[in-house]
């Protein structure tokens, strides 16, 4: 790995988290006080913030935002009435429109079944072993137990992507490569910006690496076919597949790989690091969890509703409807403010509490409905391995006393930035 791509990568995310940081306010306490008040506000609230949000696209459309749990679950789970689609003109845009997350209806149905079974557990759990767990222990933690002491943002910025870069196809041997691809892959989330003067350049700057990272998978595609198309990675069950009783070319395959790969990596980075946080904060439920590995699951997804990466969603109302008494006429952007719902006192006991012992309940980390992010299970099994192999390989681990305490932050894509720990 070279120094560049190393540096280049990690100051791209952090661009990407300064983008997305928002006000200096106690979000949670901000949520609260809309739960309570405002619970349907016809406002773009985020703007508020000073979060760029797609919902702000074009200024002649109405925005509402969603603060409550049934509401949030309510649109999540009606793509028929609030959709999806506009989404290709913002990130879209950067992908010539070609964005799962950005297509409605029977065209995202038939396209979620073909890449569905890439990110099904029967398939994850091939891979776990030898492509998840193994490379975590060994490429990653095993290298790092004898310093006793590490950023642990280090390793969570990078083992999420050389997993999943591997499992959509790339080539293993070659991890400067692939950084300097997940650093493009970042670029492009940095390109929404909400001041005119960042905007132009943020914009150049991604359409530049969208057309970088399509020209590398393009090449990845036609590797993968000229070998005949026969391995288990998603661009060559992406050559296999029929979609609408044809074959996709290489053009087609290239643009859906590239508009997932900037949330490849990501989520799962500041997921895995808020979860440590969350139980670092809590050396007696660290312990516990250390002595009982069956807990693991329950930490990881009481982690991601108390603290989800990304805060919010937007959809578009497809008609007019009414929530608690407030018209939304057709064609309104609808927020969903995810962090509020997954804290709504009137969905979750004691809701501002940390407490993988609670009876399960879905919430909203991933999403929810038809657009449910379809890579959470290798999320989920990522973080899973990387918190059972830190418990066995790093003894006694803690937070560094001397260092600066981490911080959960962000209005948009949130978690924390460093977190300094020891171990014996």
């Amino acid at each position: 790995m070279t120094a560049h791509a190393r540096n280049d990568l990690g100051k791209v995310f952090a661009n990407v988290a300064d983008n997305y940081r928002g006000d200096d306010v106690d979000l949670h306490q901000v949520y609260r006080e809309m739960r309570r008040s405002s619970p349907v506000l016809a406002e773009n609230f985020m703007a508020r913030l000073g979060v760029p949000s797609i919902a702000g696209l074009d200024p002649n459309r109405p925005t509402f935002t969603l603060f409550k749990y049934d509401d949030v679950m309510m649109v999540m789970r009606d793509a028929a009435n609030f959709t999806s689609g506009f989404i290709a003109e913002g990130l879209g845009s950067f992908f010539d429109g070609l964005i799962l997350t950005g297509m409605d209806g029977e065209a995202h149905k038939k396209m979620r079944n073909l890449l569905q079974p890439i990110f099904m557990p029967e398939t994850v759990n091939r891979w776990k072993a030898d492509r998840i767990d193994r490379v975590i222990r060994e490429e990653y933690l095993q290298p790092m137990a004898p310093g006793k002491a590490a950023d642990l943002m280090d390793f969570a910025l990078y083992f999420p992507i050389r997993v999943i870069y591997s499992l959509i196809g790339f080539r293993e041997d070659r991890p400067e490569e692939i950084e300097q691809y997940a650093a493009w892959a970042l670029a492009i989330l940095a390109g929404p910006q909400v001041d005119p003067e960042k905007a132009a350049a943020a914009r150049g700057a991604a359409i530049e690496a969208a057309q970088a990272l399509y020209d590398v998978v393009k090449v990845a595609v036609q590797e993968r076919r000229a070998e005949g198309g026969q391995g288990d990675d998603l661009i060559s069950r992406l050559i296999r597949a029929e979609y609408e009783g044809r074959y996709l070319d290489d053009h087609e395959i290239a643009t859906f790989v590239r508009s997932l790969l900037p949330a490849a990596g990501e989520t799962t980075t500041r997921s895995f690091g808020t979860m440590l946080v969350l139980l670092l904060e809590r050396p007696e439920l660290l312990e516990r969890v250390r002595n009982d590995r069956s807990l693991v699951g329950k930490v990881v997804d009481e982690s991601i509703r108390y603290e989800p990466v990304a805060t919010f969603k937007v959809r578009q109302a497809a008609k007019d409807v009414e929530i608690r008494g407030i018209s939304i006429p057709k064609g309104a952007m609808v927020q969903c403010i995810v962090s509020s719902a997954n804290r709504d006192e009137d969905a979750f006991e004691r809701a501002d509490e940390f407490d993988i012992d609670r009876k399960a309940k879905p919430s909203f980390g991933f999403g929810f409905g038809p657009h449910m992010c379809i890579g959470q299970f290798i999320a989920k099994t990522e973080m899973s391995c990387a918190l059972n192999a830190v418990l066995d390989l790093f003894p006694n681990i803690r937070l560094d006393p001397d260092k600066p305490a981490p911080e959960i932050i962000g209005a948009q894509l949130r978690g924390p930035h460093r977190l300094h720990v020891i171990w014996d």
